[in-house]
């Protein structure tokens, strides 16, 4: 299929509490590389096959959690038409352009916030660096891979208030469609909504909490369920903070595991899933299975799971 408009998920920037253990774990651990250091002190990250100069940038702050998170479009006009669009909707407030090079090696932003307090970027020039292989020829993998060495930045969970009004932000204005969704009551009720853009299963998800503007974890992709079970390995080796896993979502299909950053922000490692295209039909999980949907497996609420944000 043609992808157009938002292409994908292009940048999330976390907040941290300590730069220097926050590197060690993003690079030495999980495995993305380091691209860059600015003049505020922020740190530049992407996954080995991203060819997009970052995908992570990590901010020293007082509190951990989630600054904004950027999305790619495909062309400098469709970024003026979408900020367009997303100022006549009426759904998004505190918008503003933030100009070329405030982030390295990318041009100019269109920042809003969502209607459940969560601070978006839309951008559609950012320099290529390569995934460390010629275009031409190429081997599978690059020498000198470490940790998990995941090859991108895939999504985030969020929670807030008013997830009505961001899915419909996301759906009818910025061309998302919602893959699956959580439903409570008479089933009219949406708790939870996963969205992508492209032929994922997800490229963000939202639940409804009465806390605006929290991350409940970034997402990071891996090939398949070995490199989920050898991260499983890396973070006993290491001695990382764990949450849950390795094991399965019934949302998504998706193999995971769970573990924290040194200041607390969740950070996921994930394989598998299934292809979506824009005519499949939305899948529907209710209240009563939220258990296997979430842990397929276990098919139980983790209470801690549910939260634990920042």
């Amino acid at each position: 299929m043609a992808v157009t408009g938002v292409l994908r998920p292009g940048h999330v920037v976390l907040r941290v509490l300590d730069m220097d253990e926050a590197v060690n774990h993003y690079v030495n651990i999980l495995g993305l590389i380091e691209t860059g250091r600015d003049a505020k002190g922020r740190v530049y990250l992407k996954g080995w096959d991203e060819h997009d100069h970052h995908s992570v940038v990590l901010a020293k702050a007082g509190k951990a959690g989630m600054e904004y998170m950027g999305w790619r479009v495909d062309s400098p006009a469709t970024l003026k038409k979408m900020a367009a669009d997303v100022q006549a909707s009426g759904l998004a407030t505190e918008m503003s352009w933030i100009p070329a090079g405030e982030h390295l090696c990318t041009g100019e932003r269109f920042r809003f916030t969502t209607p459940t307090g969560h601070v978006m970027e839309l951008f559609a020039e950012k320099d290529k660096v390569g995934n460390g292989m010629p275009n031409t020829n190429p081997d599978p993998w690059p020498d000198g891979l470490q940790g998990m060495s995941p090859t991108r930045f895939d999504h985030c969970l969020l929670y807030g208030d008013d997830l009505d009004g961001t899915v419909k932000l996301f759906t009818e204005v910025l061309g998302f469609s919602i893959s699956e969704k959580v439903v409570a009551g008479d089933g009219q009720f949406m708790i939870g909504a996963f969205l992508t853009c492209s032929n994922k299963p997800h490229d963000v998800a939202f639940i409804r909490n009465a806390d605006r503007g929290r991350l409940h974890h970034c997402s990071f992709i891996l090939d398949n369920w070995y490199d989920v079970l050898r991260a499983g390995d890396i973070i006993s080796k290491r001695n990382v903070s764990i949450d849950i896993g390795p094991t399965r979502h019934g949302i998504t299909r998706g193999e995971t595991i769970y573990f924290f950053d040194p200041s607390g922000n969740r950070n996921e490692v994930y394989a598998g899933g299934y292809i979506h295209y824009p005519d499949k039909p939305t899948i529907v999980w209710t209240e009563d299975q939220i258990g296997k949907a979430i842990f397929y497996h276990d098919r139980k609420l983790n209470e801690a799971f549910l939260n634990v944000y920042t």
